[in-house]
């Protein structure tokens, strides 16, 4: 996952309290699954990375969340370096916390517990939520910053820290947060096509991030097209307050049709919806 924006309102006691847009930046040849519920794992919903085993992107039914990005340092790669992968995974399964721990271990209590093995990972940005908690955290194992909840309003992700100034991120908050301003529940497709956008940057635009100038101009379009390289997929999710339930809507636009073959344009789509009751304080 490359490029993720989202608008946070979690005080909102009626409407959306989570609205993200996420495109998914992979190599083709890495194979993957579409994102579905996971017979091993019945309550977490997502995309599976069939090399790492983890994934990017997913839900868990008692509404768990989790994103990550990788942060881009090519000089800093470790092949021995562990998959990051499975820092999603194992917050929505709950396998990664610590037995003395509650079993309702807080989005910055799991943070930090990743933030104390940090180092031992490739770059990444990890976004961790609970919508019954109405809480969502960040953190990145290459920024100088400890994990910290997120406040409300538009935010960015790419492959830097928190709302890095790169083009296409400023470009997509901006856009969505314009969206959201004319419909506060816009239909999820308008989501998908908002971040299926090819345009690149100018070369005055584009960032130093230690690879060459032709590959930092491929890179920096919401969507990517290279031959070996690019967006394999786009994520839109809703998360909404109904009086004392909370709802939960995603769907998946994807370029490989569960072949493990990518095919432009993308027209293989799933959505999922499912609520999560709570009382509303």
């Amino acid at each position: 996952m490359c490029l993720i924006v989202f608008d946070w309102r979690p005080d909102a006691l009626d409407g959306a309290l989570f609205t993200l847009a996420a495109n998914r930046d992979e190599f083709f040849r890495r194979t993957a699954e579409p994102i579905s519920w996971w017979h091993d794992a019945p309550g977490v919903l997502a995309g599976r990375d069939l090399v790492g085993g983890g994934t990017w992107l997913g839900l868990s039914r008692d509404g768990r969340f989790a994103a990550l990005t990788n942060y881009r340092a090519p000089h800093e790669m470790r092949a021995d370096a562990p998959t990051r992968g499975t820092l999603v995974s194992d917050w929505l399964s709950s396998s990664a916390r610590d037995p003395d721990d509650s079993p309702h271990e807080s989005p910055l209590a799991y943070l930090q517990h990743v933030a104390r093995t940090g180092d031992i990972y490739n770059g990444f940005n990890l976004l961790v939520g609970d919508w019954t908690r109405r809480e969502l955290a960040w953190y990145c194992n290459r920024a100088d910053r400890a994990p910290a909840l997120l406040s409300p309003g538009t935010h960015g992700i790419s492959n830097a820290v928190l709302d890095t100034a790169w083009t296409k991120l400023v470009n997509k908050r901006t856009e969505l947060g314009t969206l959201l301003t004319r419909d506060a529940m816009p239909p999820l497709e308008r989501l998908i096509d908002l971040m299926r956008d090819p345009r690149v940057a100018r070369d005055d635009e584009l960032p130093a991030t230690g690879i060459p100038l032709e590959r930092e101009r491929v890179l920096s379009a919401a969507f990517i097209e290279s031959p070996d390289y690019g967006t394999r997929g786009t994520t839109a999710l809703r998360v909404s307050a109904h009086g004392e339930v909370i709802s939960v809507a995603v769907a998946e636009r994807s370029d490989d049709n569960g072949s493990h073959r990518i095919v432009r344009p993308g027209d293989f789509e799933r959505s999922f919806a499912f609520n999560i009751e709570r009382e509303i304080a």
